[in-house]
C-alpha cells in the first residue's frame, strides 16, 4: 500500500508508481482505496488517487458539488507539478472527469469514463432523490450496505460482497449532497466538444446507470471508443478486474506520449 499524502489544500490522496500521471477518481460512497485492483498500473504510470470531498479522509469538505470535486483534482495535480494527466473516473468519478475537461481541457491527456452518465433531467432527478430517501428511511447501516452491494454487483458471491464492503464507506452526512450533485449534471453540450482520446466503459447488467446511457455518450463524443463488459454490474473494476485492467492498459498504451 502506498503512503497517504495530503496536499496544501488538505486533499488526501495516494501516490505510487512512476511514468505518465494517471488519475483514478472513485464513485459515490467509495474511498480512494477502492482502486486497489488497479494499483498494478504503477508499473508503467504514476498513479494519483484522491478522496473526493465528503469521502474517505476528506472530512472537512466545504461545499459539495461536481464543480468543486473537479477543482480539487485540478488543484491537486497543479500542486504536484503536473501540467496534464490521463483521467479515469467511475460513476460519479466519471462526472468529475467530464467536469475536469470542461474546466481545464489542456490538463487532460485522455479520458476514461466508466459506468457514468452525462445528463439527468431535473424532474427525473427529483423523483429519484425522493424515491431513494424513502427507501433509506429506518434502515440500519448494514442493511443499507447490503442493498447497495446488491444494486451495484451482478455476481452476489461472498467474495464480491466482502470486496465491495471494504471500499464502500459512505459518510451519510455528505452522501445525499453528493448524490444530489450528480443529479445536477448536464453535459449535453460538452460531449461533442471533447477532442482527446476517450474510452467509455459500461457493464452489461448495470442497474445503477444502464449501459445504453454510455452508448449515448459514445455517440456524442467524436472518435470515442466504447467497451461493454459482459456479466458485470456497475463495478467492472471489481467484478472483471483482469479484463478491465487489460482494456484500460491497451487504451492508455495507445495514447502515451512519444518518448
Amino acid at each position: 500500500m502506498s503512503e497517504i499524502f495530503h496536499n496544501c489544500s488538505g486533499i488526501p490522496y495516494l501516490r505510487l508508481g512512476a511514468g505518465e500521471p494517471l488519475v483514478f477518481i472513485h464513485g459515490l460512497g467509495e474511498i480512494k482505496e477502492g482502486w486497489a485492483n488497479q494499483f498494478e498500473f504503477a508499473d508503467q504510470y504514476e498513479l494519483i488517487i484522491p478522496d473526493l470531498r465528503g469521502h474517505g479522509e476528506y472530512q472537512s469538505p466545504g461545499e459539495i458539488s461536481i464543480k468543486n470535486f473537479a477543482l480539487d483534482v485540478i488543484s491537486l495535480l497543479k500542486g504536484l507539478g503536473f501540467d496534464s494527466a490521463h483521467i479515469c473516473g467511475l460513476s460519479m468519478g466519471g462526472m468529475v472527469a467530464q467536469e475536469i475537461y470542461r474546466q481545464a481541457p489542456e490538463m487532460c491527456r485522455s479520458l476514461m469514463l466508466v459506468s457514468t452518465f452525462h445528463y439527468a433531467p431535473k424532474r427525473l432527478g427529483k423523483l429519484f432523490l425522493k424515491h431513494h430517501q424513502s427507501r433509506m428511511e429506518n434502515k440500519s447501516p448494514d442493511m443499507l450496505r447490503e442493498t447497495a452491494a446488491k444494486v451495484c454487483l451482478y455476481s452476489w458471491s461472498k467474495e464480491n460482497f466482502e470486496k465491495f464492503y471494504r471500499f464502500y464507506q459512505p459518510n451519510h452526512k455528505y452522501y445525499g449532497k453528493s448524490m444530489e450533485a450528480c443529479l445536477n449534471v448536464n453535459n449535453l453540450r460538452l460531449l461533442p466538444k471533447i477532442n482527446i482520446p476517450t474510452l467509455i466503459i459500461g457493464g452489461q447488467y448495470d442497474s445503477v446507470i444502464p449501459v445504453w446511457v454510455q452508448f449515448m455518450m459514445h455517440k456524442q463524443i467524436p472518435h470515442s471508443e466504447f467497451v461493454i463488459f459482459r456479466n458485470t454490474g456497475h463495478i467492472a473494476k471489481l467484478e472483471a478486474k483482469d479484463a478491465f485492467n487489460k482494456v484500460l492498459r491497451n487504451f492508455l498504451n495507445k495514447h502515451k506520449k512519444a518518448s
